[in-house]
């Protein structure tokens, strides 16, 4: 049986007209953390769309010469992260 590898979305192409993303340091704020969509992880820079406590938020980590730094967006309800989610994939957010 061949293993297959399963690809996360690819973030879309920066648009000259972006909006930038408010990226705050990573904090211990939730004992567990739901991931619910991410980016294909074969980048130096991937993301992911989390639920914790209620709130949700878009944990960006970027990995350089194996070290991984860790920021998030503001906590706030689903339907703007939500949104927000959607404008980093397509490339309008960064």
């Amino acid at each position: 049986m061949s293993e297959e590898r399963h690809h996360g979305h690819h973030v879309g192409a920066l648009q000259a007209a972006h909006e930038l993303i408010d990226w705050r340091p990573e904090l211990p704020r939730a004992d567990r953390v739901k991931v619910k969509e991410h980016t294909c992880d074969c980048r130096a820079t991937f993301y992911e769309l989390c639920r914790a406590g209620g709130l949700m938020f878009v944990r960006r980590t970027h990995r350089l010469r194996g070290v991984a730094t860790v920021h998030e967006s503001p906590w706030t309800i689903s339907k703007p992260v939500e949104a927000l989610w959607l404008r980093l994939l397509i490339g309008s957010a960064r």
